[in-house]
């Protein structure tokens, strides 16, 4: 396998960014018709060819990201974006073995939704179908590379992927794997292809092809995604901010609160699924906030408070109008002490972005209400909003979360990235 995808001659060779970008749009197209037809199990063998390669090539992948990190280091991108750029053996195995456990789903494609028969004897089937050609903008994170291009891949559409500029030999690397899967496995390679150059004008250009793409996926900060959703000519899997928010409820057990609160927050700053907003009932306040905050400090998270969070935590930093609504990403973390469940609702529905929100509580009915009436994508009851996460969702992997209503909402995976059409049989039945 060459290393260098991300300077490979394109056929024919594109005179212009523009063209180059249309050339591939062609290709993805002519390869989705095929690989929509294509077998479970020639798509299966496909992903674990993939894997295999990805692990063998995982010394060669490492010295690659060592040359994105030196480039994203000299843009001078953020700590938590380094994180997420960064691959080691272990994110690597786990990208494998994410397209492994993607090969062990049900094959979506054919799958029947809906089955019915008419009283004029009509028989009416609701089936799966792939959506064509999906086109993924993507920052910073190789990874998804691999997640996108197997989901895509497993749901029988082909795929067209424009990685950030400072992951580029990584995730070019990571998508040749993906083609040598389908080469070897009798599938067109062209299913899964990288846009092979830094230029800007690339995503407009993606963004404009709406005759050879069916749908855009998003996936980086609100600058990105405010682009896409702006200029995009083709329908969009918007994945706005995660500004995920932990709500510790009156009743809600002691521990549970510090574990949920601190693993929430800090076990990996730089996802999506972290929290960033911590809401804490004024009655629980003084017996679980001052140690929870203290710990959290402790790990290097900085604390940005409310007048009540002040109160009983005086080396939390005021909290200001636009904390409420940021997404650090980063080990900062805002606190507000509410007056009971109703504001804390009325709270994450206003200044949350519709992600993932978890309440902590042995009420029943509170959690209730709570999981009822917070307007979110992902809604939890006493556990970490870090399981917000396609694979924790046992769907192998996801390209993101949509924190849209159309289509998909949640993490999307193999069965978020089919339509369906109606099969009907009949008998010779014609209509008065």
């Amino acid at each position: 396998m060459s290393m260098a995808y991300a300077d490979r001659d394109t056929a024919p060779q594109a005179d212009t960014v523009v063209e180059q970008v249309r050339a591939i749009g062609a290709r993805a197209r002519a390869a989705s018709k095929k690989l929509s037809l294509a077998t479970t199990a020639a798509k299966q063998n496909a992903l674990r060819i993939a894997a295999a390669r990805i692990r063998e090539q995982s010394d060669a992948l490492i010295a690659a990201n060592r040359d994105d990190v030196r480039f994203g280091e000299e843009k001078g991108l953020s700590k938590s974006l380094i994180d997420r750029l960064l691959l080691t053996p272990e994110r690597i195995d786990a990208m494998a073995a994410g397209l492994e456990a993607i090969a062990e789903l049900p094959d979506p494609v054919g799958a029947v939704i809906a089955d019915w028969e008419r009283p004029n004897g009509l028989h009416i089937q609701r089936v799966r179908t792939p959506l064509g050609v999906i086109g993924v903008i993507y920052e910073s994170r190789p990874n998804v590379t691999a997640d996108a291009g197997g989901l895509c891949l497993f749901a029988g559409n082909a795929v067209i992927l424009r990685g950030g500029s400072e992951s580029l030999h990584s995730s070019s690397m990571i998508a040749e794997c993906l083609r040598d899967g389908l080469r070897q496995a009798g599938l067109p390679e062209d299913a899964v292809q990288m846009i092979p150059t830094r230029d800007r004008e690339a995503v407009g250009a993606l963004l404009r092809l709406h005759d050879h793409v069916d749908v855009i996926v998003p996936r980086g900060g609100r600058g990105l995604i405010e682009r896409v959703m702006n200029d995009a000519r083709m329908p969009v899997f918007a994945h706005l901010d995660g500004l995920c928010h932990v709500y510790i409820h009156r009743d809600a057990d002691p521990e549970k609160a510090r574990a949920i609160a601190v693993n929430a927050k800090m076990r990996r700053t730089s996802i999506c699924g972290a929290a960033e907003t911590l809401l804490i009932d004024e009655s629980k306040a003084a017996d679980v906030l001052p140690d929870l905050l203290q710990e959290l400090a402790g790990l290097g998270c900085e604390i940005r408070g409310d007048d009540g969070t002040r109160t009983l935590y005086p080396a939390a930093i005021p909290a200001q109008a636009e904390d409420w609504t940021t997404e650090y990403l980063d080990s900062i973390i805002s606190v507000r002490v509410v007056d009971g469940l109703d504001q804390a609702v009325e709270h994450v529905n206003a200044k949350g972005s519709n992600h993932t929100d978890c309440i902590v509580t042995e009420d029943a009915d509170a959690a209730e209400l709570f999981l009822r009436e917070v307007d979110s994508a992902i809604v939890m009851q006493n556990a970490s909003t870090q399981f917000a996460d396609g694979g924790e969702f046992g769907m192998g992997a996801e390209i993101g979360i949509s924190t849209g209503r159309m289509h998909a909402r949640g993490p999307v995976g193999t069965e978020q990235l089919t339509s369906f059409k109606y099969v009907v049989r009949g008998d010779g039945q014609i209509r008065p």
